[in-house]
């Protein structure tokens, strides 16, 4: 099984304008999320898919390679997918977000393992522990619930589920956007058109759920710290770099 991973960078950003080129104690946060998915052993290649020269001079400029993709792509995916059509020799695509400067590389093992486990796994997810009662109210968190079999039911940023009755179990997980396809269904994924669910919640996953397709939720023992605000990437000056700071090191 061989495994591409495309990071999917745009300039422009809400909530932090010119968020893939903050800095994180003078570290472009793009390339740190760059050579975090470089060290994990179980990915052959890494990109980044970029429609902005700045971004793709930052990757060129630590040996990286990026290719260049059109303006009027609409989501993270679809620029994944553009990518993918030209690498049919993948069999697996990691979909990694590039305000993820803390990813771990185990993350991105434990992301693809279904696939090498299970033939019909086509897409594949990271969750990990919901902080309790914080999280699970806070709208700008992704919540995630499963079947006995690890498969998503459902996605929101509302609390899920509601507790009629405390049995003092927490079967919620806090959903990370980090995702892992069989390449041939994401290139089908993404000619979907956009599903009711999604379009309300904001969350591209729920296509394929609507659409009747499973999404494997592989539950992590890490946490990251994905920058999306202000106060995010001011935190982010204060959090352990790890491995990310290791490799640079060198």
């Amino acid at each position: 099984m061989k495994t591409l991973c495309v990071i999917p960078a745009r300039l422009n950003s809400t909530r932090l304008p010119r968020k893939m080129l903050s800095t994180i104690r003078g570290i472009p946060m793009i390339q740190m999320t760059y050579l975090g998915a470089k060290q994990c052993p179980d990915v052959e290649k890494v990109l980044v898919a970029t429609d902005n020269e700045e971004i793709a001079a930052v990757i060129r400029a630590v040996g990286g390679e990026v290719i260049m993709t059109p303006e009027n792509l609409q989501t993270g995916s679809d620029r994944v997918a553009y990518v993918a059509k030209e690498y049919s020799n993948f069999d697996v695509i990691i979909n990694l977000q590039g305000d993820e400067p803390f990813i771990k590389h185990q993350m991105l093992s434990e992301l693809i393992k279904p696939f090498s486990q299970e033939k019909d796994t086509q897409m594949s997810t990271l969750a990990y522990s919901l902080k309790f009662p914080e999280e699970y109210i806070d709208p700008n968190i992704v919540k995630v619930i499963s079947d006995l079999n690890g498969n998503a039911i459902y996605f929101s940023r509302s609390p899920i589920p509601y507790f009629r009755q405390d049995t003092g179990e927490i079967p919620v997980l806090h959903h990370m956007g980090l995702y892992a396809f069989k390449r041939d269904f994401l290139l089908k994924f993404t000619q979907l058109p956009q599903s009711s669910l999604e379009k309300i919640e904001l969350l591209e996953q729920l296509r394929a759920i609507e659409n009747g397709y499973k999404i494997r939720v592989c539950k992590t023992l890490y946490r990251t710290l994905e920058i999306n605000t202000p106060d995010e990437l001011a935190r982010a000056q204060l959090y352990d770099l790890g491995e990310v700071e290791a490799e640079l090191s060198r």
